[in-house]
């Protein structure tokens, strides 16, 4: 009964050199010379500590070093950004840092009004961890899959941080009270605010963020200069026109994203109305879009490049902790944002107001 005496008393406990030492009746010295194929170790003796090593499944430190800088690490990527421009920068920012590390990525889309029971295949075809990008960020559901598959997990941009995995993002709030304070530094008034999509906890705190400043300024946020919009160029056009038809269209519109506010710019443009002299755009994100536009684009800078790389250097530190059995606490990073100021912004122009003549009181009867 010698074998069931000398083997490792817990099963799932990876086995150490000294468990070798005891199988085979030697040293841990004997041990280690035989791993590192040194020549002064009996022909017999090193037989006995390669059985010992195949039966306990031992994995030397350096031997576990070499998988762990070897062995791909998988990455998917959970994306149901309507975006395009803001999805080509992030998928750069991945690519760039997966290629530096030595990962695999595998992109899957997510149909979020059918629910995120359609990842199932996805989650279970080998993957070590998954990045989840926003708006399925702000899922529980999704994040919850994610673990119980025992897979490492980093969300970008969500709301709430979830304390169980690492999270990459962006004060949106701040951001956007701060894009709103130089407007109003400009003189702006009467600001129209586009939304984006209500499934995105940064559609919230962007109109936060615009409240606040206009608050602090003692500045009205009428509800008909609040318009949604759903963070895609279609929608921009059409809340785009609904703002600046109005009898009393504003000076200013922020929109909450790129998309929207180049599309604000064409419907302008459309109408006759010359941006930035008669009216200053603005948006958030500083995707492509934003510098490609005529006029170019005054915008938030999120750093959608370096959260994406992040995000993935996070993980492959998670899965290579993981691998080497060392503990891995998850992080909260939060990345600066900046803005960007191009040639879609001027001062406001301080209109008269236009008294037609039908509107001339009679003071005095002839």
């Amino acid at each position: 009964m010698k074998d069931a005496i000398d083997k490792p008393s817990s099963k799932n406990k990876p086995a150490t050199l000294a468990d070798v030492a005891l199988m085979a009746g030697v040293s841990a010295m004997t041990v280690s010379r035989v791993v590192n194929g040194e020549a002064a170790v009996k022909a017999s003796t090193r037989e006995r500590v390669l059985a010992a090593i195949a039966e306990l499944k031992y994995m030397s430190s350096q031997t576990a070093r070499r998988i762990v800088e070897t062995d791909p690490i998988r990455v998917g990527v959970l994306y149901s950004n309507p975006s395009a421009g803001y999805l080509s920068e992030f998928l750069i920012g991945l690519i760039n840092e997966a290629g530096a590390s030595g990962a695999h990525l595998v992109v899957e889309w997510v149909d979020q009004p059918r629910g995120v029971s359609n990842i199932d295949a996805f989650l279970a075809g080998g993957l070590d961890a998954v990045v989840i990008a926003p708006p399925l960020s702000d899922c529980i559901e999704l994040t919850d899959k994610v673990l119980a598959k025992g897979l490492a997990a980093v969300l970008v941009a969500p709301g709430p941080a979830d304390e169980r995995v690492s999270v990459v993002g962006v004060d949106h709030r701040g951001a956007a009270r701060r894009m709103t304070q130089h407007l109003i530094a400009l003189g702006h008034e009467h600001i129209g605010f586009i939304t984006g999509a209500a499934t995105h906890s940064a559609t919230a705190c962007r109109l936060a963020g615009f409240k606040d400043a206009m608050y602090a300024a003692g500045l009205l946020t009428p509800d008909e200069l609040i318009v949604p919009g759903s963070f895609t160029y279609t929608s921009g056009l059409a809340a785009a026109e609904t703002l600046l038809t109005r009898t009393a269209r504003p000076s200013a519109v922020f929109a909450s994203n790129d998309d929207m506010a180049a599309a604000t710019m064409a419907v302008a443009h459309q109408l006759g109305i010359d941006v930035p002299g008669d009216l200053t755009v603005v948006g958030c994100d500083d995707t492509p879009i934003a510098s490609s536009s005529r006029p170019q684009l005054t915008t938030i800078r999120q750093p959608i490049r370096s959260m994406a790389s992040t995000s993935v250097d996070l993980l492959v530190q998670q899965v290579r902790a993981r691998r080497e059995g060392a503990a891995f606490q998850p992080r909260v990073v939060r990345m600066e944002y900046e803005l960007i100021r191009r040639q879609s912004d001027a001062a406001s122009r301080k209109r008269a107001r236009v008294v037609l003549p039908h509107m001339v009181r009679a003071t005095t009867r002839g």
